[in-house]
């Protein structure tokens, strides 16, 4: 198996958005951190009537964003965050 290819080659021969199921797989994570991500405001979808979609500018500007993240930060003196896919439930009480 060889080196992945960069985002930028693979979006360069890809459609204009990307359901979140293609996005993940673009972008080699999970559904659910896609889902995550729209939620939390890092990945900015955009509606066509009910349907959600990710515009491939917006992939490539959340790519650069985690890059210059990675930057600027020292890795080795800030803890990773995790981000919590998981969906929050009311407490019956």
């Amino acid at each position: 198996m060889g080196d992945p290819e960069p985002l930028q080659d693979v979006l360069a021969g890809s459609p204009l958005l990307f359901t979140p199921e293609e996005a993940a797989t673009a972008l080699r994570i999970g559904r659910t951190t896609v889902y995550a991500l729209m939620r939390a405001g890092a990945l900015r979808p955009v509606h066509i009537g009910r349907s959600c979609r990710l515009p491939r500018a917006e992939l490539e500007r959340y790519v650069r964003c985690l890059e210059t993240s990675t930057d600027e930060v020292n890795p080795a003196r800030t803890p990773r965050r995790r981000i919590d896919a998981t969906p929050r439930r009311m407490h019956a009480g």
